[in-house]
């Protein structure tokens, strides 16, 4: 019988690659035929490896979740930078590869994102959803989410409704 090792840990600059490959998949996952398809194509072709090893390390902290010896979701979060919404902390964005959704990855991130927000005494957590993403909309919802906020972006002529969830 073999065990894979699951762990949660800060990102390091060798786990760029897996990053830009984590967030393109899904992204496209979760964002085709919402997000205009030249605009999602812009935005994914930013992320690359190279962007990714320029962001770990800075002031927001940036988690990964390793299953074995691969990175499979990543998390980045901190303190809240809507000053509208009622929240000390936020989740700027939580994401697992597509094969790895599904299986209890996602709350075990959000979990462990959420203590080590608690350990800084960051109780009220915010976090914002495309409001036509309905897989991220009945996760935070089944993580004890309630919708506080809405907004729209704006991203090359498309109107994107989203929702913020507040959590605490």
């Amino acid at each position: 019988m073999s065990t894979q090792v699951v762990s949660i840990r800060r990102a390091r600059e060798q786990d760029a690659g897996m990053l830009s490959e984590i967030f393109d998949a899904a992204w496209r996952e979760a964002y085709q035929g919402i997000i205009p398809g030249v605009a999602l194509d812009r935005m994914l072709a930013r992320r690359g490896p190279r962007w990714w090893r320029s962001t770990i390390g800075r002031n927001r902290p940036l988690v990964v979740l390793e299953v074995g010896e691969s990175v499979i979701g990543y998390v980045s979060y901190g303190r809240c930078r809507d000053r509208s919404l009622k929240a000390e902390g936020e989740i700027d964005e939580i994401y697992l590869a597509p094969t790895y959704q599904g299986l209890g990855y996602g709350t075990r991130l959000f979990r462990a994102v959420r203590n080590d927000l608690a350990d800084r005494d960051v109780r009220r957590v915010a976090v914002w959803s495309l409001t036509e993403n309905d897989r991220a909309r009945d996760f935070y919802e089944r993580m004890g989410g309630r919708v506080v906020a809405e907004a729209r972006d704006r991203i090359t002529g498309a109107d994107l409704h989203k929702v913020a969830y507040l959590f605490g």
